[in-house]
């Protein structure tokens, strides 16, 4: 059977993009008319055969009656508003999700904010720099990393879970776990989202669990555990695998559609699939839910800059956040906050004019 996908393109920002939406010569991205397209692209996949077309929106008409009408569909999703389900944050504008691993072996920040005093001075520093989100992680799942127990994982996090809200009451706070104890104690103390980065598989009866709270969920993508994921990562067509593995969750196992999306860059993908993911992304606005991408100081940078790599990759992951901003993605998963808020307001400021 044939399968077809939708893909916005050919962007235009600012003062641009409202006079084209304003005129009827393009559409609004996810309700943002500051990023308007004008085009689609149409991709077909045939058993192992992919096809791909790229067409104006306005001839959709050409089409055939069956293909039309889900190219229709999906523009609907593309072009709608985001629902706002997250306290205080707005998916219309950017959103910064500041990391705080509260682990001794993180690729990146291992053993630097774990302690007490340590963790809650750089929850501080991330909020007053501009993030809006502040996701807490006990357990490293860093290429290679191994699972710890519960017990473990709750006894590095419990004192930021269980004061967090006391303090920053209008920041929106995120528990990065697989485990579903720790989500359901977590949901107890005031927490918002879940970010399961097993796409909500490690444990079989999460979701069931977590059904009566209607909380907030980040359907991440992940080939393989930790452990393996980096071993030979292989997938028919990367881009097309991972929307059909957000649509066949989001159609059967979510309950609520507070969902956020993200397709798990460098889960269990080499440089090539992060690469394609990157730079299509916008497949992902068919769906009709908030995106999410991580790609702070991650190995990819490296492979791609090789001499020219540093400590924490600022560079590299600045420009990779700045290109998915442009493609429309509403949250950025990041460790420097304050680097990042800068670069996304000047950005901003540049395309508006």
């Amino acid at each position: 059977m044939k399968k077809y996908y939708t893909r916005a393109c050919n962007f235009k920002y600012g003062s641009t993009a409202k006079q084209l939406i304003k005129t009827k010569k393009a559409l609004p991205l996810c309700g943002n008319k500051d990023i308007s397209f004008d085009e689609i692209e149409i991709i077909s996949r045939h058993n192992s055969k992919i096809y791909s077309k790229i067409i104006n929106y306005k001839k959709i008409n050409t089409l055939s009656v069956s293909l039309r009408n889900k190219v229709r569909k999906d523009l609907k999703n593309i072009i709608s508003r985001r629902k706002n389900f997250l306290k205080y944050v707005n998916f219309e504008e950017p959103c910064i999700m500041g990391i705080l691993n509260m682990t001794p072996d993180s690729f990146s920040d291992g053993g630097k904010f774990n302690k007490k005093n340590k963790s809650f001075k750089h929850v501080k520093e991330m909020i007053s720099s501009g993030a809006n989100i502040i996701d807490v992680g006990g357990e490293s799942t860093r290429p290679g990393s191994k699972t710890i127990k519960p017990e473990i994982e709750w006894g590095r996090i419990k004192s930021v879970i269980q004061k967090f809200k006391k303090k920053y009451k209008q920041t929106c706070l995120s528990i990065d776990t697989r485990k579903s104890d720790l989500m359901v104690k977590s949901i107890k103390h005031g927490v918002d989202l879940i970010n399961d980065v097993s796409g909500f598989k490690y444990e079989q009866n999460s979701l069931q669990k977590l059904k009566k709270y209607n909380i907030a969920k980040v359907l991440h993508h992940m080939q393989g555990t930790p452990n393996t994921m980096q071993k030979n990562p292989n997938y028919k067509n990367v881009l097309l695998d991972i929307f059909d593995f957000f649509e066949k969750n989001v159609n059967k196992n979510f309950d609520n559609k507070k969902i956020i999306l993200d397709p798990g860059i460098g889960f269990g993908k080499n440089l090539k699939h992060n690469l394609t993911l990157i730079s299509k992304i916008s497949l992902f606005h068919s769906l009709g839910f908030p995106i999410l991408v991580g790609t702070s100081r991650k190995r990819f940078i490296n492979q791609i800059s090789k001499k020219y790599d540093s400590n924490d990759r600022t560079g590299g992951t600045l420009a990779s956040v700045l290109f998915l901003l442009s493609q429309g993605v509403q949250i950025f998963r990041v460790h420097n906050v304050k680097e990042v808020k800068q670069g996304i307001l000047v950005y901003k400021k540049i395309i508006s004019n």
